[in-house]
């Protein structure tokens, strides 16, 4: 497409682009400490906690056992896989299953999400797509292909337009998700307001949440830690060590 360079006036630089930037980066931080002020204090209980850690430890032992002696490996394996006295055999959790229609704490953590994360960005974005309509805000600094211009020039309909410009509307989002850096910089790691977080959080949930039946989960680690098989992988460490050392090199004196 050959034609004219497309010419900003140097007032949307500080009308449109820098306002934008500013307001995504304010709503951001009022994000973080609102959901520190509406987060409630859900600590894990005792047991659960205990679940947990010991999953972590066979899976550790399962990983690593090749690391320590063989019969440092059997007393632990002994410890969980035991058929009368083992942890996962002799352990027997009450698992009452957690229903959101009938758990008003799971309704209330929902209603706080989409309080502090959906209907911020949606209110904001709507607005800034009514207030600042219209605009070319910047331009990326490498061509594209016509498919990024829905996603770039979102609000603005020019056939004719190159699609490395990018709307205001699109400027917006793209701050929304491109401002983790700087969220980092002013609020310290583990932030509430990287969005691109919260939303993987909302879709897998957190990482070190326990299974929904932990019983299931003690008889698949059982199981396989029952087929692993010791294999010391330091058994002639001191040899290859010390053939090692044996074999030294004089290194040439660097020239003064």
């Amino acid at each position: 497409m050959s034609g004219p360079e497309l010419l900003l006036d140097s007032s949307i630089r500080l009308w449109v682009v820098l306002p934008i930037v500013l307001i995504t980066l304010m709503v951001g931080v009022c994000r973080h400490f609102l959901s520190l002020a509406l987060r409630g204090d859900s600590r894990p209980e005792l047991e659960q906690l205990g679940d947990s850690q010991v999953l972590i430890r066979s899976r550790i032992l399962r990983e690593h056992g090749k690391y320590i002696p063989r019969q440092s490996f059997i007393m632990r394996k002994h410890f969980f896989n035991d058929k009368e006295l083992g942890f996962f055999k002799k352990t027997k959790r009450k698992v009452v299953p957690k229903n959101p229609l009938t758990d008003p704490s799971m309704l209330t953590d929902m209603m706080k999400g989409n309080l502090t994360n959906m209907l911020p960005m949606i209110l904001i974005g709507g607005w800034i797509n009514w207030a600042f309509s219209g605009f070319v805000t910047t331009k990326v600094p490498f061509p594209l292909t016509l498919r990024f211009k829905p996603m770039l020039q979102r609000g603005i309909d020019l056939v004719s337009l190159d699609p490395s410009w990018v709307s205001s509307a699109s400027w917006y989002f793209l701050n929304v998700f491109g401002l983790r850096s700087t969220y980092s910089l002013l609020l310290g790691q583990g932030h509430a307001a990287d969005q691109t977080r919260v939303l993987q959080d909302q879709m897998t949930g957190a990482a070190m949440t326990l299974p929904p039946d932990i019983n299931k989960a003690f008889k698949a680690e059982w199981e396989a830690l029952e087929v692993v098989d010791h294999q010391w992988a330091l058994e002639s460490v001191e040899e290859e060590l010390m053939a090692a050392g044996l074999n030294l090199e004089p290194r040439p004196c660097p020239p003064y």
